[in-house]
């Protein structure tokens, strides 16, 4: 899967995501969301392949792009730096109204999400706040994400 596929079909899961969620599959529906997320964050692996030939300096590196851990993703992707900063921007935001302010927490949100989330029941709430940690305009995981694809 190139990464144009990849960011197509991080679109495509938000939008069965909500779908989901319009028909009452709320555990469908946050599983979605986050697999989402896993597709986005590894087209940004692929984003750092492709400006550093990472895939050549690490005979592994491609194996261990075969984890659906997100801050193993953020590390392969060579984004740690990055969310750092987002953190701190965001921590200086909060309370102050202004845009960012509510990134940590979505992040929070979003990395609660595993794998394993398709085995489990979820609740419309943890749904719609998964989904809107994700997709918020101003402070969403997705938005912060989609500058490094």
């Amino acid at each position: 899967m190139n990464q144009a596929e990849l960011q197509a079909l991080t679109n495509e899961r938000i939008r069965d995501a909500e779908v989901l969620l319009g028909g009452g599959r709320w555990a469908f529906a946050y599983y979605v969301s986050g697999y989402a997320i896993e597709c986005a964050l590894k087209s940004c692996v692929l984003e750092r392949m492709v400006l550093t030939g990472g895939v050549f300096k690490e005979k592994k590196f491609a194996e261990q792009c075969f984890t659906h851990d997100f801050a193993e993703l953020i590390r392969l992707a060579g984004l740690t730096n990055e969310l750092n900063n987002q953190f701190a921007a965001s921590a200086g935001a909060a309370g102050t109204g202004a845009k960012g302010g509510a990134f940590v927490g979505n992040w929070g949100l979003v990395t609660q999400w595993k794998e394993s989330a398709r085995y489990e029941s979820k609740t419309e709430k943890e749904a719609r706040d998964l989904l809107t940690a994700i997709t918020d305009e101003s402070d969403g995981v997705l938005r912060w994400i989609q500058k490094y694809w």
